[in-house]
Formats: structure tokens, C-alpha cells, sequence
């Protein structure tokens, strides 16, 4: 490598790296460029020239990352590369060397190897869903893509982190949360901001306390995995009328190699914090049906103060190194963070709501408002009798009425089952909806029980629908074939035969909804 290692890029005008205002001349690119145009992160700076955009790291040491030699920036570029080509393979194309001089340079020329670039290929920068979602474009369609991909990923994208690798541990977790509290404190000045951050240290230290069997056990379990690392809207796209997830976490595996959980808890707490709690929820609720992965929910909370903490420590870093309006601007992201973690810490309402109602009465999709606002996690019976018999959620399963995964022990053991699914929501401090047909006594008996418990409100959804248009429904639904339920106009005469009305004694609980 003919460039010196360590060797820093001299800065000029502005302090405006020499070799950055260099690269807006269109001849440095071995292509066709129209103007170049610079976007600076905290960490990059990317040049975009039209049809490919260039990556070069920033010659920093901040701790949490080292990009301080070019040996150092070559290896992260190289990282870059591989682990983006898993979630985004058309867009990074290579690692690519800057010859010649800081005042000359060339991409791909010839001369001493000054520094290295991740080629990529370029798409609209308003294409972004942080930007979507600024202009009010986000929508159910983007959200619901969001948690597929994600999903599939984190099932059968990213490697599973080895029982002898450091990480993942409950230490590993815990090094970068307390990481965050010593590099946001020394920028805060606020007395009132230095104790909202104390607060949540000591809440923060806590919960890692109380979590951390749960967390050694992931390990084991297999939770940990090599994920994105840096799942914010910002890092999402909507190109060609599909997602693309990219500019994942390369420059230190301990923040990428994590719990599942840490990945999905940065796209909740990013929903959040841009007034989007529905989006959120939804965001949640539908990666956790795919995934499965309910029981992990418990460590959801920590992980989305950590996740905004995170941010809060981009933005205090933003304001040493920026004055006037846009310092005032950082501290006040800082300080909404700030707002945000300590909302998160707060418990939810320890609530169990469950359905009753014959099939196509509306449950699914008056649950799917419900889980949005006011917000809960739900429980559907159709996704989780497959689940349990190891078939996808639109899966047909061939069962004839009352038989195979109808039949009555199997009814038994999935109702079992979304009770102790309930159970470990309501422990875990999260409001929690089972959409079942709960068309029989014993059904009712069992969910209310979990609820008494788990300390928890609970209520019964009555969907009172006439058999005409549930019959009209059924016939719909079983056209479209979108839908995780199997039922058809046999099983639904079936619930009518079969159905125990709900009793004198449950009217107190009932919330009629009107499907």
C-alpha cells in the first residue's frame, strides 16, 4: 500500500477536506459525472455523481469506532461491501481505490494509493423513508415491507453468532449502553438534562441487571445474530417500488453482531420519535407474527431507550462540532431524545382483550386499528395453529371441519399456547389481543384466568354480526387467499351448531364493537 498509514487528509477552505472538494471535479471519475454533490455524516462523506455515489470514511478514532489509518478505512470498506450485499446486493458494487494527489486524485488512476471509496450505485435521495415520512408518504404498504424483509432476514439472512464469540454476552450488551452515558454526559451543560440522563442511567443499570438471564439465554438460544446494526427510516428506501435496506453497521461487530430484538427496537423507537406510534405498532406487530419471536419482547424496552440513547449521542457529538443555529438544533434533538427514552421506561397498561365472534366477523381487522391505537401485541390463533404444526402463516392445511389442526386437541393446544403467549406479554409490561373465534366457554374461562394472574384488565370484544354478510365475507376472503384463516362456509356452520353464547356472568367484561 504506497499511502502512508495514518496519513490524515490536509483540509482546506472552510475546513473542507482538500481531497473531498478535489472529488467535485468530474474528470477525478473513471465515468461520465454531472456535477458532483456532497452529503457529510458524522462518520462519511458520500459524493454523488449521477449514476454511482462514492463512500470515503472520515479519518476518526471516536471509540465506538476507528476509521484513524487508511489500512484501518480500507478493511471497513471492504466490510461495508460484504455485509450490505446481503440486504442490498444491486446497490454496492465495490471498494474502490483514489490515486494520485489530494489536489489531483483519481478514482481507479494511476500513482500512490491515497485513499479508498465504497462504490455505489446511486438512487434518488428522496427516496429515503425518513424523508416519505416527512412529507406524510408513509404508508401501511411501506411499514408492512419494512417488517418482511426484516423478518426474513433475521430467519434465514444473517449468520447466528458462534457459542464461543464474545458476542452478545450480557456483558457485550451492556458496553455500549454505558458507553452512551459517558459520551453524552461531558456535552450536556443543562443541570436538568444531566439529571434526566442520570435517571436513566440508574434505570438503564437496572433493567440490565434484572434481564440479564433472559439475555445470556438469547445467547444460547441463538437471538444473536450478524443483523444491519443501523435500522432507522433513514437507512430504508423505497426504490422501484420495493424496500431497500441499506448502510448497515461495518465498522464495529459488536454493534451489529446482537439480539434480534436491539435490531427491530431502532425501527420502533425511529417510528416514535417521528410521531408515528401507529406506524410503530404496526411495524412490531407484524414482524413479531412473522418471526415469532414473542418471547424476546421482554428485552424490547431496554433495548428502545438504548436505541434512542444512541441517537442522543449522534446529536450531543453534532453539537461540538457545529455552532450557532445548528448546535441549538442538535441539543434540542438531544434533549427530545431525551424525552423519549424516559418515556419508554414508563410501563404501559396491563391489558388482556380477547375477541369473540364467529369467522369473517371482523375481528382481524378491527384488532389490526386496536394494536395501532391505542397500541397492544396481538395474538392471532389462525397464524399460531400453524406456527405450532410448522406451516407459514398462508399456508392451507388440507384440515377437514373438527379434524387435524382443528381438531379438539389441537384447538386445545393452541389456546394453550396463546395463553402463555399473553401471560409472557402481560409479565413483560405489554398490553396484549387475542383474536380468536373464543366461540366456546372454556375458551373465554382460560384467557380470563391468564389475565387474573398477570394482574390484568380484561375485556371481551363481542362482534355480533349477521350470518348473511359473514357468509358473504367467508366467500370473499377465500377468493383473495391473503389471509391466514382457512375458514369456509362448512366451518362457519360449524361455529353455529357448536357456539357456547357468552353467559350472564361475562356481560361486565363485553365491548360490543360494531364490524
Amino acid at each position: 500500500m504506497a499511502a502512508q498509514a495514518g496519513a490524515a487528509m490536509p483540509d482546506a477552505m472552510g475546513g473542507t477536506p482538500a481531497l473531498i472538494r478535489s472529488l467535485h471535479e468530474p474528470a477525478c471519475y473513471d465515468h461520465a459525472a454531472g456535477p458532483v454533490r456532497l452529503i457529510e455524516t458524522h462518520i462519511s462523506w458520500i459524493l454523488l455523481t449521477g449514476e454511482f455515489a462514492y463512500k470515503i470514511k472520515k479519518p476518526l478514532d471516536l471509540g465506538f469506532l476507528d476509521f484513524s489509518s487508511l489500512e484501518k478505512r480500507l478493511h471497513a470498506c471492504c466490510d461495508e461491501v460484504r455485509l450490505n450485499r446481503r440486504l442490498a446486493p444491486d446497490i454496492y458494487l465495490d471498494v474502490v481505490p483514489i490515486n494520485g494527489t489530494f489536489a489531483a486524485p483519481r478514482i481507479h488512476g494511476a500513482g500512490e494509493t491515497i485513499e479508498y471509496a465504497v462504490k455505489m450505485r446511486q438512487f434518488p435521495a428522496d427516496a429515503t423513508l425518513d424523508r416519505l415520512a416527512a412529507a406524510g408518504g408513509l404508508s401501511a404498504q411501506h411499514v408492512d415491507a419494512i417488517a418482511a424483509v426484516l423478518a426474513r432476514f433475521h430467519l434465514t439472512g444473517c449468520a447466528h453468532a458462534a457459542v464461543d464469540s464474545p458476542w452478545g454476552s450480557p456483558e457485550a450488551i451492556r458496553q455500549p449502553v454505558v458507553q452512551n452515558f459517558a459520551q453524552i454526559a461531558p456535552r450536556l451543560d443543562d443541570p436538568s438534562d444531566r439529571a434526566r440522563l442520570d435517571l436513566l442511567q440508574r434505570w438503564s443499570e437496572a433493567e440490565h441487571a434484572r434481564l440479564a438471564p433472559l439475555m445470556a439465554a438469547r445467547r444460547r438460544d441463538g437471538f444473536v445474530r450478524e443483523c444491519h446494526g443501523d435500522l432507522h427510516l433513514g437507512n430504508l428506501a423505497w426504490v422501484d417500488d420495493r424496500l431497500l435496506v441499506f448502510d448497515c453497521i461495518e465498522f464495529n461487530p459488536g454493534l451489529r453482531w446482537i439480539d434480534i430484538q436491539s435490531e427491530i427496537a431502532f425501527c420502533y423507537m425511529d417510528l416514535l420519535q417521528r410521531g408515528h406510534a401507529d406506524w410503530a405498532w404496526r411495524f412490531l406487530n407484524r414482524w413479531l407474527e412473522l418471526t415469532g419471536d414473542y418471547a424476546g419482547i421482554a428485552l424490547l424496552r431496554y433495548y428502545a431507550v438504548y436505541r434512542a440513547l444512541v441517537r442522543a449521542k449522534v446529536a450531543a457529538i453534532r453539537t461540538a462540532q457545529t455552532g450557532g443555529p445548528a448546535r441549538e438544533a442538535a441539543l434540542a434533538e438531544v434533549r427530545a431524545l431525551l424525552d423519549l427514552a424516559t418515556a419508554l421506561t414508563r410501563p404501559l397498561p396491563r391489558r388482556l382483550d380477547i375477541t369473540h365472534g364467529l369467522s369473517g366477523s371482523g375481528k382481524t381487522t378491527v384488532t389490526q386499528r386496536l394494536m395501532q391505537a391505542p397500541g397492544a401485541i396481538r395474538l392471532r390463533s389462525d397464524v399460531e395453529r400453524k406456527r405450532l404444526a410448522g406451516l407459514d402463516a398462508l399456508a392451507r392445511s388440507g384440515s377437514g371441519v373438527g379434524q387435524d389442526l382443528y381438531a379438539a386437541d389441537a384447538t386445545r393446544r393452541t389456546y394453550d399456547h396463546l395463553a402463555r403467549l399473553a401471560g409472557g406479554l402481560l409479565d413483560a409490561g405489554w398490553p396484549a389481543i387475542v383474536d380468536a373465534t373464543c366461540t366456546q366457554r372454556w375458551q373465554r374461562d382460560l384467557l380470563r384466568e391468564t389475565a387474573r394472574l398477570h394482574h390484568a384488565e380484561f375485556r371481551i370484544l363481542d362482534f355480533p354480526v349477521p350470518v348473511s354478510t359473514l357468509r358473504a365475507r367467508i366467500v370473499e376472503r377465500s377468493r383473495s387467499g391473503n389471509d391466514a384463516s382457512e375458514a369456509d362456509l362448512a366451518v362457519l356452520q360449524h361455529q353455529l351448531d357448536s357456539e357456547e353464547p357468552l353467559a350472564a356472568d361475562e356481560q361486565d367484561q363485553i365491548v360490543n364493537v360494531d364490524a
